[in-house]
Formats: structure tokens, sequence, C-alpha cells
């Protein structure tokens, strides 16, 4: 299941899958790939869906499972990866999973992960069932290679090819269920902005962008050894609101950048906790077009103040950027997205496209920080002294 933000895939996948487990004895996996609290953020779609069908008396909930007591079905939600490892082997040793859910199917980067649990799927007498929820990436991203390049399947495609169905959806798909305001800031994009709208509401796959900003970057692990400052951008109903820790080992010249949030439809109060439990402590460099929200962060308790902005300062933090080499973490995979397609409006003004950026932007404002207090500069002292064109 491919498609664009706010097209119902998720609200679809979560009550076809609830019906399934009324009817039939099935052992469901849902996995997204890092899942912290599945009982804050999974199960209670899950519950809604449960509640929809009036079969409230036939299942009991816990933290991280489902289970129909009148069957034996049930669901299990699990991470495929969580900060203290790879939890691929613990995945596989699951016995009797009959259909298995992958959710956010763009964050699964590692195809041999995907193998492992794929060819665990093999319950005998039952229908087994792989499901992958995704929103459209690059055309790099080996699901892309595989289900439709390699298949000769044009993205967009709804039908069935092989043992594979395709179903591609979109908010066209779901305008009953859809906000007025949410669709007219859609509308607003796909006339101020088409190649965002493609991308984001249509569900577009990305071939990499001619002309990136970015060709100095690697996936590779977090320096934790280092001094770090988080980077803040914000968005809502289309946007996501990010969160990107970053490091800079200044006598090697390298950045590290760590996506730690990037969400969309966040309140204040769900970034505020969010920082808290993500950033503890750390000092967070917000953007400053929003003060009264970063105010309001600051008297519940964030330690965050907005980034310093002005006169070149956008073509000032990317200057700055490109000096480095920068190692992006293999979780990251909406930095990676918009490191393969951020990309320049206008070179010769230093004038980027006001697209896929909001990582990006948040760790420009932290590395811009980092690079001009004093505390930071542990090391030699780097002074910008130009603007590059």
């Amino acid at each position: 299941m491919t498609g664009g933000r706010a097209s119902s895939k998720s609200f679809s996948t979560a009550l076809i899958q609830t019906a399934i487990c009324i009817e039939e004895p099935q052992k469901i996996l849902f996995t997204r790939y890092t899942m912290a609290s599945a009982h804050l953020s999974i199960i209670p779609e899950f519950v809604e869906k449960i509640d929809l069908l009036n079969a409230g008396s036939l299942f009991h909930i816990n933290k991280d499972e489902i289970n129909n007591l009148s069957n034996g079905a049930s669901i299990i939600f699990r991470g495929i990866k969580t900060s203290s490892g790879d939890q691929t082997a613990n995945l596989k040793s699951l016995q009797g999973v009959s259909t298995w859910i992958l959710d956010e199917g763009e964050e699964l980067t590692d195809e041999a992960t995907f193998d492992k649990i794929d060819l665990s799927i093999r319950t005998s007498g039952i229908q087994n069932r792989i499901i992958i929820l995704m929103n459209s990436t690059t055309k790099e991203h080996f699901l892309y290679k595989r289900f439709f390049e390699d298949a000769g399947v044009q993205e967009g495609f709804n039908g069935i090819k092989g043992d594979v169905t395709y179903i591609h959806t979109t908010y066209l798909d779901n305008l009953e269920n859809l906000d007025e305001s949410f669709l007219k800031q859609v509308e607003q994009m796909r006339i101020n902005n088409p190649e965002k709208y493609n991308h984001i509401m249509l569900g577009r796959w990305l071939n990499k962008s001619e002309g990136v900003i970015f060709t100095n970057w690697e996936v590779g692990e977090f320096d934790n050894s280092l001094p770090n400052v988080y980077g803040q951008d914000y968005g809502f109903s289309v946007d996501p609101s990010t969160l990107i820790n970053t490091a800079i080992d200044k006598k090697k010249k390298i950045i590290y950048l760590d996506e730690c949030l990037y969400k969309v439809g966040l309140t204040t109060s769900e970034i505020e906790i969010e920082n808290k439990a993500i950033a503890r402590n750390k000092l967070i460099i917000a953007d400053s077009s929003e003060p009264r929200l970063i105010e309001e962060l600051k008297r519940k308790g964030v330690n965050i103040k907005g980034a310093v902005k002005g006169a070149g300062s956008i073509s000032g933090g990317i200057a700055l950027m490109q000096d480095y080499k920068i190692i992006v973490t293999p979780r990251s995979v909406n930095l990676m997205r918009e490191l393969n397609n951020y990309s320049w409006n206008d070179k010769k003004s230093g004038t980027p496209k006001d697209l896929f950026n909001h990582g990006l932007d948040a760790a420009r404002y932290s590395v811009t920080y980092q690079n001009e207090n004093v505390e930071f500069k542990r090391n030699k002292p780097i002074i910008f002294k130009s603007i590059r064109r």
C-alpha cells in the first residue's frame, strides 16, 4: 500500500486486520522500524477499530498485544530496532505468525532484515500475508526497486501482478473525512509548490534530484563522545515537526546527524513531551519564526532557544555544512530523503528550494549555533569568512 498523506492507508489496514482477527485465528505481527511505546502510539488506533466493529467483548488488550479470547487470534506489536540494538532475531523466532504488517516501510532500508522476517512467515494451513504500508520515497529504496522497477510495475498502479496486490491511495480518495482547512492548505501547496504536492500528497516516487546541495554525506553511527545540541523545525497539518541531534568534530571536520523526531500534526503539548523524552535537558535550537511556541515550551521546562536568523543565514549555514563530511545515522531515513533531494532554486544567488528541508533546517540551526558559540569551540575555532556562491 503506497500513497500520499491523509490517504487512509493506516486506518484501512487496522480495520481490515481487526476484522480478520474476528473471523480467523490469525497471528499478526505488526512492526515499525522503531516502536518505543505501542500502547501510546499504535494500539489506540486498533482499539478504535474494535469499537467501530462493536467487538470490545472479544478482545483482551495489554501494552504490546491484542488477543481475541474467542478464537485465539492475536496482533503482536514490535519494533524491528530499538536503542538497545537489532531485534530481528527475536522477531524471526516468533512462532505461528501468518501475517506481517510492515508500517512506515520507507523507514526500513536494509533488505536483508526484510528478507529475514519475510521468509519466517510460513505457517501452514492458513493464508500467509505480508502487508507493506509506506509513503513513497526515492527510487533508490530497495522496496521500489524490488516491487516496482524489477517487477515492471508503474507507480500509482492499482491491481494484482504475480502474488502481489498493489493499492495506491491519495487524499482525493478520502475527501469526506478531511477537514476543510486542511484541504485549503493542500490546494495552496498544489498551486505554489507542485513538486512538493506531487510527492507529499499524491505519493509520487522521487528520482534523486539533479544538482543536490549536499553530496558530502554518508551513513554511519553517531559519535556520542562529542558535545551535542538538538535542532528543531516546526510544522503541523502537512509539514512535519522535527528534532535532529547534532555533534561536530572540528578536528576531523565531521558533522554527525541523528533524526530523532519527524512527525506531522503534533500539538505544542505533544512537542513538549517528545522534546523532554528525547533531548531531556539538552539544549534545543529552534526555528525562531515561531517565537510564541518557543516561549511556551521554555515555560514548560524545555531547554530551548531560537535560532539566529538574518540576511545570508541560510546560504551561510549551508556553506558551513558543505565544508564538513556529514555522517547520518541509519535510522535517519527522512534526513536521507532530504539530502537526496534538497537542491538549489538559484545556485548563483545561493537560494535553495523550500522543499525537502525540515530536518536539514533543524540541523542547520544547531550546527550554526555550535559553530558560533564559544563553549563548543574546544578545538581550534573555525571562523566563517565568506558565503559560498
